[in-house]
């Protein structure tokens, strides 16, 4: 079987909702994918929080994550430089 079910679209649908809502609340710094479909493809989320115990929650309480259409890890991180992002 090719392509995701009606099922795992509306999953996916819920995961987009779910860190759009955390980007609008000041949680998510950035998620997106790879332009990709093929085995490598992979999607990261950069997201802020106090604890390592509140990441995991962040992340457990993904749809996708919840449903088992996507995995996820978890890896703290450090942003050491940052430039500014061209928005044109």
């Amino acid at each position: 079987m090719e392509g995701a079910t009606p099922d795992e679209e509306r999953i996916v649908s819920e995961h987009f909702s779910y860190l759009e809502k955390l980007t609008h609340s000041d949680v998510v710094f950035l998620a997106g994918r790879t332009l990709n479909s093929d085995y490598s493809a992979f999607g990261i989320v950069i997201f802020r929080a106090d604890s390592e115990q509140a990441a995991h929650q962040v992340m457990l309480n993904d749809p996708a994550i919840k449903t088992r259409v996507m995995r996820a890890e978890l890896h703290p991180f450090r942003i050491s430089l940052l430039g500014e992002l061209d928005k044109s």
